[in-house]
């Protein structure tokens, strides 16, 4: 039996592990409480309920909820105590743990048979009234995250930062166990061109010298590989500035790994039975199939994205053969041009109404549609649309037999270029799958998008830029055209995607230093410019650089998506606004006058900018 003494300061016993007999030891401080033992518990109140004589207190910690009984009969100070309690207050208690009447047991607590009769209480912390109730989950996320410490304390929140911590503990066990080597690179480096604008640290002992925080540790984990580690890790701390959304925040964190002497194949097995652990240790899901890989060019074709969600089998239909004899105009001139016509069913979207579908046309236009025709395939399978009547009646069954529609179905049409064909009716499938509430055919499925273009043409600039990052190594079938025809050029990159998230993103490196300054070359980076930018990386190029490749999963995203959150917010424990501004701490903010002198900084804002209401 267990008693609670004098020498304990605050607790003996956690909350939810009272009358609790199957948690783990790994997973406890302490033991189980069991009836008749003397336990000394702390926490939060998580209410209070004043039955006249006795008092009710649900007293909560980390591990979950315990019933408190106050009987002034047996605890007197105890019950004046408690008189003055208020939700959140923090408390520690000691009583005997009792068995609950059978008519008084709560079925939907862990602890719902046992409650403590309570012999002393002591009130260890008062709290101001709360901005808003921890069980209501309709709290405006502004409020939310100004008191971010108070959103931690909700049942749903701690779990996911639990969650997160179980994720981070099975990528070290997998990685340690596989001769990976845990090692920190720098926060403070040099700002190189990685896709993204750079945070700047303004120097104080080199005036008007500035430190990049970093996107990713790239450079820095190759010249590991350069250095002889071969297998390297970490779980990595990166900063890009660019504007948020569900999936982006100005700061994240990243699985980074390299390794040398590898192949693609080497490395996307890895991740492979990385994801797999990591989803049958913390879900308890067995990932027993091999991933799907697929091309870019192909995913792009058939799904008009290179993060599609395969959980939905809604793929996009080519028009091209089976329309290539059309008389019907626009379609007509397109494909003369040598461009593409496809379609997209939605299914079940034949209930759609005339506004819904000029609303889904003005969605179109926001990615470079000129316009989206639709058709309904009405019960007796004829189609009704304004366009209809410039279709022979082969053109609509064509139209019908690609597009895989059934009478209730709506069909859209894009005749474009093959990028905008492809950006238009990749964004409307996403709009359907969540407008139409489609139903998923399987709950989760992995892919791979393999062999992207190395470079992507920049129209406003006239030139070539990099489609991944500029360190990718050609593929072997296509480094011929480096010099002539760099549009030809496939990388050997890979991005695993699930669900419609991009989860990880990696390449095999360029190792060896001619091939590296040819690549540079094709970005218009001469030798100087990349001399200044890349010196301390170039020249380790030139020591006996191995292969290597590697690959950063996205911690945030992953954790997200096991905890069926629609946004990483959700998962990180001090996240910020879309607009960048974070309600807790209120920053960005200004800084003094004296600490810009210091950094030799001047700006040109009449006054500083006040800071956005929270």
């Amino acid at each position: 039996m267990t008693t609670a003494t004098d020498t304990s300061p605050f607790r003996t016993h956690e909350a939810g592990h009272i009358g609790v007999n199957d948690v783990p030891i790994e997973r406890r401080m302490f033991g189980i409480g069991r009836v008749g033992d003397d336990v000394k518990v702390a926490g939060w109140v998580k209410s209070v309920r004043d039955h006249g004589e006795l008092i009710f207190i649900d007293l909560r910690d980390r591990t979950g909820v315990v019933q408190l009984v106050i009987d002034p009969s047996d605890a007197a100070e105890a019950h004046q105590i408690a008189e003055t309690l208020r939700n959140e207050f923090c408390i520690s208690a000691v009583g005997k743990v009792v068995e609950r009447a059978t008519h008084l047991v709560n079925p939907n607590l862990a602890t719902g048979g046992v409650e403590i009769r309570v012999s002393s209480l002591e009130l260890l912390s008062r709290s101001d009234v709360l901005p808003f109730q921890l069980e209501d989950e309709n709290v405006d996320e502004a409020v939310r995250l100004k008191w971010r410490f108070l959103d931690l304390r909700r049942e749903k929140m701690f779990g996911n930062l639990q969650l997160r911590s179980h994720v981070t503990q099975v990528m070290r066990r997998y990685l340690d166990a596989r001769g990976f080597l845990d090692v920190e690179t720098p926060i403070l480096g040099k700002s190189t061109p990685e896709g993204a604008r750079d945070f700047l640290v303004p120097s104080r002992t080199r005036p008007g010298q500035f430190f990049a925080l970093p996107q990713s540790p790239q450079l820095f984990k190759q010249m590991l590989m350069v250095a002889g580690v071969e297998r390297y890790y970490q779980i990595a701390r990166c900063f890009r500035d660019e504007d948020l959304r569900a999936d982006r925040q100005l700061e994240f964190t990243q699985l980074d790994v390299e390794m040398s002497f590898v192949t693609q194949d080497d490395v996307l097995d890895m991740m492979e039975g990385l994801m797999k652990q990591i989803w049958s240790e913390v879900a308890g899901i067995e990932l027993d199939e091999p991933f799907i890989r697929l091309p870019f060019h192909e995913s792009m074709l058939r799904f008009g994205s290179d993060k599609p969600d395969l959980r939905f089998d809604l793929e996009i239909g080519d028009l091209g053969e089976a329309w290539k004899n059309t008389e019907f105009g626009v379609a007509r001139a397109t494909l003369d041009a040598g461009n593409a016509v496809r379609v997209l069913v939605g299914p079940g979207g034949g209930r759609f109404s005339r506004k819904d579908m000029d609303e889904l046309t003005e969605f179109a236009k926001q990615f470079g549609a000129k316009g989206l025709a639709w058709f309904i395939v009405e019960e007796d399978g004829s189609l009704r649309s304004p366009v209809v009547k410039f279709l022979s009646e082969a053109e609509q069954q064509a139209l019908k037999d690609v597009a895989g529609a059934q009478p209730g179905d709506a069909i859209f049409l894009m005749a474009d270029t093959d990028l905008v064909v492809s950006r238009v009716l990749g964004a409307l499938r996403t709009r359907l799958i969540e407008q139409l509430e489609l139903v998923p055919n399987r709950p989760w499925q992995f892919a791979w998008i393999v062999d992207a273009p190395l470079f992507e043409w920049d129209e406003d600039r006239e030139r070539f830029t990099f489609a991944h990052h500029p360190f990718c190594q050609p593929s072997t079938d296509t480094a011929q055209y480096l010099e002539t025809e760099p549009g030809k050029v496939i990388a050997e990159a890979y991005d695993l995607t699930l669900n419609g998230w991009e989860l990880a993103s990696g390449s095999i490196r360029v190792h060896q230093y001619e091939l590296q300054q040819k690549i540079f070359q094709v970005l218009g980076i001469d030798e100087a410019e990349a001399e200044e930018k890349f010196s301390f990386f170039l020249r380790a190029l030139k020591m006996g650089a191995p292969p290597h490749g590697g690959i950063a999963p996205g911690v945030d995203r992953i954790v997200a998506l096991l905890a069926h959150e629609a946004n990483i917010r959700e998962v990180i424990a001090f996240p910020r606004q879309q607009s960048t501004f974070d309600p807790l701490t209120e920053s960005p903010a200004p800084v003094d006058a004296q600490q810009l002198k210091e950094l030799h900084i001047k700006t040109d804002l009449p006054q500083a900018p006040a800071a956005p209401s929270a």
